[in-house]
């Protein structure tokens, strides 16, 4: 016998448990089901427990840069007040009462377990059925994964969950994997005196942003001692006496850790996707404008390929909430989808990048500025590096991408990101007035080389 609802949600990470209590307070019996933690990946091991990582580990950094501007400092890296504040003030030691709580206040129903389609309009969680007359909305989330090396399946190394529960720094680390949760973990660790090395089978670091942001942060990571592997061919890893060896043709890199940061893939296995027509083997779940995957679901966040990061998942939330309602709004809109990695310096995009621009036969041309020639970059001195790249649509005359690199780079983006949205020609982006002085006045030098350009 089917439990009769109005609306079942398969995965409650931060967009599925946004739209679940929405749906709820608007009157609607919903059925909330989730076999891991309500609130998902980002509040227990990505978002909010790394980048209290990355603050500590900033403040270690600014704490080094004192003498020559500021008197002397004595700074002595202790792991302990991370991992207790990871643990007390971001996960509550991974326990998600307080998200299930919350959830439950709203009015939905919390079901633990793995839910499955088993029909249109049907979910079965452990033994329970449940009848969706208005629908199914889908946010499972994606996983770490590994590749496929020989003698890494079997080994203790981590993934982000397990360095986020980290209760003390190894001496030495190998991270595989350079993209942007690699790039953060090996510098965190690196600044808590670990002996870093990162290893990318690509031929630079942070592989899907502009090639001078892969730059500047090998140069950075070089600086402070991290090594950087790219362009290499890992054959093989071995585990043996507490001791990662791993192969890279004829040099083999050894640590205490081993970090597999080198992807993730989709939680759509066993989800039943086949009885609403859907693949289950697809790298993602395709959507309209309103989120719609199929008769009656929904799906948001990651699975969709539209960007895995929990402000794209809520952005989605809000707009399928919207249509099962039956509310007027405008459909999803990706030209500006925001992106930081959290590294110092911060590496924060919107939009494409120049060379996504030109593969689209976009009509572009691009403007730069160094953020240390500024003013705020010359009076901010040590740990200044960076640059702010506008991606211009000639045509147009407005930006389809923008990078802004630096201190404070992904508060800089903000701006960036309304002019990507907006559309907003760049004649009257030269126009505006710009505070003095702030990172963010390094806009219009780059704006400024546009216009050079364009003659």
């Amino acid at each position: 016998m089917a439990d009769e609802v109005d609306v079942v949600v398969i995965g409650l990470g931060p967009g599925g448990e946004d739209a679940a209590g929405r749906l709820a307070e608007a009157g609607l019996s919903v059925v909330a089901v989730e076999s891991r933690l309500v609130g998902g990946e980002c509040p227990y091991y990505a978002c909010v427990p790394t980048k209290m990582m990355v603050r500590a580990a900033g403040l270690l950094a600014d704490g080094g840069r004192v003498p020559g501007m500021a008197g002397d400092a004595d700074v002595r890296p202790d792991w302990a007040p991370v991992a207790a504040r990871i643990r007390d003030e971001a996960t509550d030691s991974w326990d998600d009462k307080t998200a299930a709580d919350r959830l439950t206040g709203k009015g939905a129903t919390l079901v633990r377990g793995e839910g499955r389609i088993t029909g249109p309009h049907e979910v079965t969680v452990n033994d329970r059925v449940f009848r969706a007359r208005r629908g199914i909305v889908l946010n499972t989330g994606t996983s770490p994964t590994a590749p496929p090396i020989d003698g890494l399946a079997g080994t203790p190394y981590w993934t982000n969950r397990e360095a986020v529960q980290a209760t003390e720094v190894p001496e030495s680390l190998i991270v595989l994997g350079g993209g942007v949760v690699g790039a953060e973990m090996a510098q965190v660790f690196s600044r808590f005196d670990g002996r870093v090395t990162v290893v990318e089978a690509a031929d630079r670091l942070l592989l899907n942003e502009e090639p001078e942001s892969s730059a500047l942060i090998r140069d950075v990571f070089e600086r402070e001692g991290i090594g950087v592997r790219t362009g290499v061919n890992v054959t093989a890893v071995t585990y043996e006496n507490g001791e990662f060896t791993m192969h890279l043709g004829d040099e083999a890199l050894t640590a205490d850790r081993l970090l597999v940061a080198a992807g993730r893939r989709p939680n759509l296995k066993g989800l039943g996707l086949e009885h609403v027509g859907l693949d289950e083997n697809a790298r993602s779940v395709p959507v309209d404008g309103h989120l719609r995957a199929a008769d009656g679901v929904w799906a948001i966040g990651d699975i969709t390929g539209m960007g895995a990061f929990t402000h794209v998942s809520m952005y989605q939330a809000a707009i399928a909430v919207r249509d099962i309602l039956g509310e007027e709004g405008s459909p999803a809109a990706y030209r500006a989808v925001p992106r930081v990695t959290f590294t110092d310096p911060e590496i924060a995009l919107v939009g494409l990048t120049e060379a996504q621009a030109r593969d689209q036969n976009l009509p572009v041309r691009t403007g730069m500025s160094q953020i240390p020639e500024s003013s705020r970059g010359w009076i901010h001195k040590v740990g200044n590096d960076g640059f702010i790249k506008l991606v211009e649509n000639t045509e147009w005359g407005t930006l389809v991408g923008a990078t802004a690199a630096g201190p404070s780079g992904g508060e800089i983006l903000g701006f960036l990101s309304v002019a990507v949205h907006t559309e907003t020609p760049t004649a009257v982006l030269r126009e505006m007035i710009y505070a003095y002085p702030t990172f963010h006045r390094a806009i219009e030098p780059a704006l400024a080389e546009l216009a050079r350009r364009s003659g």
